[in-house]
């Protein structure tokens, strides 16, 4: 009976350890407003509920504690892995959030994020909030949580760390984000030009026309309706795009 409950406790600390780390770092979770003891009590409560699940997942434990420490170190990697990989997803929004804030004047404008945890532009947090609770409405973080379940599939504890498909798979999301956040900005990236060269031309047309006194309220007034007008359409595209990037995990 001891035997069979110390192998419990090492197979749920296991199980914790790629699960926690991911929790620490998957967007929504690893924001600020939610308290610590909070999160940790619903990644034990979560591994709990998975033991019975995963358990056959997991090898029994090895006389050599190296080997023990190894593996578990090799989990928190893991863990790290996935939640990295969601937060490098979530950025293509505060990419978006970061140009339509530059292109409607609010650059300036900052305020502290709680999902990334840092200063940035008044858009990119109000992107970031409205993308959380769609997340959340929409069960999403169920996939979230359901990719990093999966990933025992795909990475089998105590095998070795595949390191350059780590750094391959992070570069190519970073750079996918970095494209799709572009696109979600595109329509404010052509509003900036096509509004820039219209007050160039004004100011070449009417010269004793004071051109910075109009442009900024009228940058403004039109920014703010044609955000209005994409945020729903912005936010639909990124949703369809976080989540078919998570069902990776689960193919």
């Amino acid at each position: 009976m001891q035997e069979l409950l110390s192998l419990e406790i090492y197979k749920y600390m296991l199980i914790f350890m790629r699960l926690g780390s991911a929790i620490m770092l998957m967007p929504g979770f690893m924001s600020s407003y939610i308290n610590m003891r909070l999160r940790l009590s619903f990644a034990l409560a979560l591994c709990l509920v998975l033991l019975p699940f995963l358990s056959d997942s997991i090898p029994s434990p090895t006389p050599d504690f190296l080997t023990t420490l190894q593996t578990c170190g090799f989990e928190i990697i893991y863990g790290i892995f996935m939640g990295l990989v969601m937060q490098f997803l979530f950025m293509a929004l505060n990419l978006a959030g970061n140009f339509a804030g530059t292109a409607i004047g609010f650059s300036s404008a900052q305020m502290f994020d709680p999902s990334s945890q840092a200063q940035s532009v008044v858009l990119e947090s109000f992107f970031s909030i409205i993308a959380l609770t769609v997340i959340f409405i929409t069960d999403l973080h169920h996939t979230m949580l359901s990719a990093v379940i999966e990933s025992y599939a795909l990475f089998p504890v105590g095998e070795p760390l595949p390191l350059g498909d780590f750094a391959n798979f992070l570069s190519t999301t970073l750079n996918k984000s970095f494209i799709i956040g572009f696109q979600l900005a595109s329509p404010f990236i052509a509003f900036t030009i096509i509004f820039y060269v219209g007050m160039g031309l004004i100011s070449r047309l009417m010269p004793q026309l004071n051109i910075f006194f109009l442009s900024l309220p009228l940058q403004i007034y039109l920014g703010l309706g044609l955000l209005f007008v994409t945020i729903p359409a912005i936010i639909f595209w990124f949703i369809n795009y976080y989540e078919a990037n998570l069902h990776k995990f689960s193919s």
